[in-house]
């Protein structure tokens, strides 16, 4: 046993039904941990769960949803047998020059990264908190992006998201050391991995013309990259399960870059 195995520890993923969150779940699966994947798409996910063997689960999941978090949270415990680790995956990334953006773009961005990563913390902190149902404190690990590192044209409102949820992550680990809860909060930047998301991102600053082609726009990236290669789902899961584990006991309200160095 190391201080990176993760036997008899609980996990809830978000946005687990596919491309990071189900690579975190994976891992963290691997690891020794039970894993709930919650996400809106219940085939996609219940798939990633029966994938992972006994023991594991699925909950649909509308992070925006107060409620839903709730009910989600208690269902994992439940489910479980407790909860110690919360990875607050789920986002979505809408590409738009800032002279054309949409309302409800900006509004869906918010909702999704910004407003559900907080209702995530929330629900974990009274779940891992002295009483809660879980009540043994834990881990919560939160998906940032590079984006919040770095200026990329076409992705403004995604990036501000995303630097959000760092600066959520520092008051969040504070709040829950002042008030004895036993969380740790930290979070990941994970730079551009060849996901539907990532793949979407490129193929759509090239359509706005900030690159000949989406693969200019990858080879922008790359060149941008100390490590000279994309980042890989396996690269951004270990990361989390390294958060997750013992092996990070003593890093908390941390941001953890796992982009090849691209946005140092």
């Amino acid at each position: 046993m190391t201080v990176f195995d993760l036997t008899g520890r609980k996990a809830l993923v978000t946005g687990a039904a596919q491309g990071l969150g189900e690579g975190m779940a994976l891992a963290l699966a691997a690891a020794g941990a039970k894993v709930i994947v919650a996400d809106l798409q219940d085939e996609l996910g219940t798939k990633v769960a029966e994938s992972l063997g006994e023991g594991h689960g699925f909950v649909h999941l509308d992070v925006t949803d107060d409620a839903n978090w709730e009910s989600a949270v208690a269902t994992a415990a439940e489910r479980l047998g407790g909860l110690d680790i919360l990875v607050n995956n789920a986002g979505v990334e809408i590409t738009s020059l800032l002279v054309d953006v949409e309302a409800d773009q900006i509004r869906r961005q918010l909702e999704i990264n910004l407003l559900g990563t907080t209702l995530g913390i929330k629900h974990a902190f009274r779940a891992m908190r002295p009483g809660g149902v879980a009540g043994h404190g834990g881990s919560v690990v939160n998906v940032a992006s590079v984006a919040a590192t770095i200026a990329f044209p076409g992705i403004a409102v995604y990036s501000a998201t995303k630097s959000g949820v760092d600066r959520l992550t520092r008051v969040a680990a504070a709040e829950s050391g002042r008030m004895g809860y036993g969380v740790r909060v930290n979070t990941i930047y994970p730079g551009l991995v060849p996901t539907a998301m990532g793949a979407g991102l490129a193929n759509d600053v090239a359509r706005l013309g900030l690159f000949a082609s989406p693969e200019e726009a990858v080879g922008a990236v790359v060149a941008l990259t100390p490590s000279g290669r994309l980042g890989e789902v396996t690269d951004m899961a270990d990361a989390v399960v390294f958060l997750a584990s013992d092996g990070s006991r003593f890093v908390n309200g941390a941001g953890l870059p796992v982009d090849g160095g691209m946005g140092m």
